[in-house]
């Protein structure tokens, strides 16, 4: 008999047959319950793969045995000559039909329940043929205050606002961030031309007055290509109806879009409600808080605490206030030290937290908080993606994401955040700078050029283009044109601990040493007093920084001043390893320098083991920094001192080499700045890229009318205005 009939005559493909259709019935049943049952996306493959499985022993099990009156026997032991194998034939006939017929049933249910969508191609090819694409995107331009009354300047902001993050609560909208849409507040600008800036289709306008307990808010929807009035509506309220207020009009926006954009069931998300004296305290207190400035916050802070005694049930001052105490650290806009900062604004944002957890603003300030921490970086990314599944549009939470990433070691997902948030928010503050320094990291200057030139023509009187044009020079190597312009921002007033930095970077390259001092960051004090003479003072400032969690500058000083072994000291009294030192001291998209000079105190003193590690902690971050493509000045001169390191002096030139030509210079002999080059000190190509270096510091020196210096980086006599041109 063949192997065929034998199948055959076992009923091997009738169970196959029955196995297969009762195993299709049960897959669709567990598709119907998973999201009822709210299981994980995997339980559906784990029944196909358990099912799978059980295909084979089935048909083994078939094989093997027969089914017969007188229950389960062996193939072997059934009698041919009594008909058992027709009657296992009807049995699993009776079981296929019954197993089709529930089939069918489903099928048809899922038919005419949930008719078939049209797929991509489908819809695409829809809407080519119709009159015009459809498209979700909309800006919301400040409200005109027509109170009479500049003190309501604050409220009218802060219902456009609210307005604005309704609308960016839901998903299908493309809402243009509020810093760009506000930078054409009291501006007659035309509707095309801010619709092209802000890349929108729609523009929401309107005007808030106010009059005792009364308000009357009108607003009005705008197509932009040709200036059509889709909607417009005056709403005549009392004050203590404000929140309803919101929603109505967010909701009747909403509306008026939904036939092209949206489903019919779709609302916006709904304001917290509190006082009108405690919301508008609020309000107030939120618009200082996004210009970033230190006195405007002190004050968003005052105003933040009255609110909170008016209403301590309220969890969005709660939030604003942990967010105000956190950026006014030292390091940031104000003058709280840094560990102060943290512990008291993360105080607020737990409190905000337990009123409302489901509260955008303070899932970011929890990020933030974590974000600042760069030991804690990465429990900063779950709270901030919570604060964008809320809303999308909290620009504060993308850039408080970049910060993590960036921490994290994630320098192109970072810089994607960017790219993402300057799409969407040109203007706003923290980003575009940010933005500009990692364009350069990556080394693409032309980008930066592009973005820096899309800003001037947002708005070209814009204070913080000073600061921007500063991040993008000084992070391309052309740092006297960086230093004028950081210069011209600090006579403007109070400059933020960022743009300290900066300040700081170009005075300790143009070898303004007691500026730096007196004018300059806290985090590069201490090069700055070692380099005028204050050699205990420096070393005091930087082991209070090394205690705080930044060792790198201690660690530099030590090594210049022939202490490489209290390097070894004090890394082994408070680490147990190189490996425990580098999980709290990452590198960054310049290298990994606090790696570099661990490993030239163990060399210098004799740790050959210990020197190899920290060689191998450098080399697998160096290898990350390429896949993610980072190429920059800094970068390079990392990779020279590596090399050095190494004792590879053809790496190492080249690597120096590349980076003197992009415009890196050290304020001082190279070999004293960083020692680890000592061993180049003797190579021909390596007096030629000291002269190119030197050459670059003078003419950053002439760009901001200082004398050059000589060969020993001692100032020469006073230039005259010919020689400024000629450096």
């Amino acid at each position: 008999m063949s192997i065929y009939a034998e199948l055959k005559r076992r009923n091997v493909f009738r169970v196959a047959i029955a196995y297969g259709v009762a195993s299709w019935v049960l897959l669709q049943i567990v598709d119907v319950i998973a999201p009822i049952l709210e299981l994980p996306a995997w339980a559906a493959k784990m029944v196909l793969v358990m099912l799978a499985i059980g295909m084979v022993a089935v048909l083994v099990f078939a094989w093997v045995f027969e089914l017969t009156p007188e229950g389960l026997k062996k193939d072997s032991e059934v009698d041919r000559s009594q008909p058992v194998a027709n009657k296992t034939s009807q049995k699993l006939n009776f079981v296929i039909v019954a197993f089709l017929a529930i089939a069918v049933v489903l099928l048809l249910a899922d038919r005419y329940v949930n008719p078939a969508q049209p797929d991509a191609a489908s819809e695409i090819a829809a809407a080519e043929v119709g009159a015009e694409e459809l498209d979700n995107s909309i800006a919301v331009l400040p409200f005109v205050n027509m109170s009479g009354d500049d003190s309501q300047e604050f409220f009218s902001d802060g219902i456009t606002e609210e307005i604005l993050n309704s609308l960016a609560s839901v998903r299908e909208f493309k809402v243009a961030g509020r810093t760009s849409s506000f930078a054409f507040k009291n501006q007659n600008d035309d509707l095309r031309r801010i619709g092209d800036a802000l890349g929108v289709s729609h523009i929401l306008e309107g005007s808030v007055r106010r009059d005792g307990s009364k308000v009357r808010i009108t607003a009005q929807l705008i197509q932009v290509d040709d200036g059509f009035h889709l909607w417009s509506e005056t709403y005549d309220r009392e004050l203590t109806d404000v929140f309803e207020i919101q929603d109505e009009i967010a909701n009747e926006i909403s509306r008026q879009l939904k036939n092209q954009l949206l489903t019919q069931d779709t609302r916006v998300a709904e304001v917290q409600q509190t006082t009108p004296e405690v919301y508008e305290l609020y309000l107030k207190a939120k618009q200082r808080i996004y210009s970033r400035e230190g006195a405007e916050i002190d004050t968003a802070v005052a105003e933040l605490d009255r609110a909170i005694q008016l209403d301590p049930e309220y969890a969005p001052s709660y939030a604003q206030r942990g967010i105000a105490t956190i950026i006014l650290s030292e390091q940031q806009y104000g003058s709280i030290p840094h560990d102060e900062a943290q512990r008291r604004g993360k105080r607020f944002i737990d409190s905000a937290l337990e009123l409302d957890d489901n509260l955008a603003e303070a899932w970011a300030g929890l990020g933030l908080y974590y974000a600042n921490e760069p030991a804690s970086a990465d429990k900063a990314i779950d709270p901030l993606m919570k604060a964008l599944s809320i809303n999308p549009n909290l620009i504060d939470a993308s850039n408080w994401l970049y910060i993590a990433l960036y921490t994290l070691g994630d320098y192109k997902g970072a810089l994607e955040i960017l790219v993402d948030v300057t799409e969407r928010d040109p203007l706003y503050r923290p980003a575009f700078s940010n933005a500009l320094q990692q364009f350069n990291s990556f080394g693409q200057t032309e980008r930066a050029d592009a973005l820096l030139q899309k800003i001037e023509a947002f708005d070209p009187e814009n204070p913080d283009l000073l600061s921007a044009r500063a991040t993008n020079y000084l992070w391309s190597g052309r740092t006297g044109e960086g230093l004028k312009e950081i210069e011209a921002r600090s006579k403007l007033g109070r400059m933020s601990g960022v743009e300290k930095i900066y300040l700081s970077v170009g005075l300790l390259r143009t070898m303004q040493f007691e500026r730096a001092v007196d004018e300059g960051s806290l985090f590069f004090r201490p090069d700055a007093l070692y380099a005028v003479g204050r050699v205990d003072e420096a070393f005091e400032l930087a082991y209070q920084q090394a205690s705080s969690g930044f060792p790198e500058t201690l660690f530099i000083l030590l090594n210049r001043a022939g202490r490489s072994d209290d390097i070894v000291n004090y890394l082994e009294e408070r680490w147990p390893s190189i490996s425990a030192f580098a999980e709290e001291n990452r590198g960054d998209d310049q290298g990994y320098g606090v790696m570099g000079e661990v490993a030239l105190a163990y060399q210098r003193t004799g740790n050959a083991a210990r020197f190899d590690e920290a060689l191998q902690f450098m080399a697998k971050h160096v290898q990350k920094l390429k896949e993610q493509g980072v190429d920059n000045i800094a970068f390079y001169f990392n990779e020279a001192v590596r090399y050095a390191l190494m004792d590879d002096k053809e790496q190492a030139l080249d690597n120096l080499e590349r980076s003197a030509a992009r415009g890196m210079t050290t304020a001082g002999l190279p070999v004293e700045i960083s020692p680890a080059l000592a061993t180049l000190a003797d190579e021909p190509r390596f007096a030629e890229i000291e002269a190119t270096m030197l050459s670059t510091t003078n003419r950053d020196r002439a760009t901001v009318g200082l004398p050059p210096v000589d060969a020993n980086y001692e100032v020469m006599a006073a230039i005259t205005p010919a020689s400024l041109s000629n450096p």
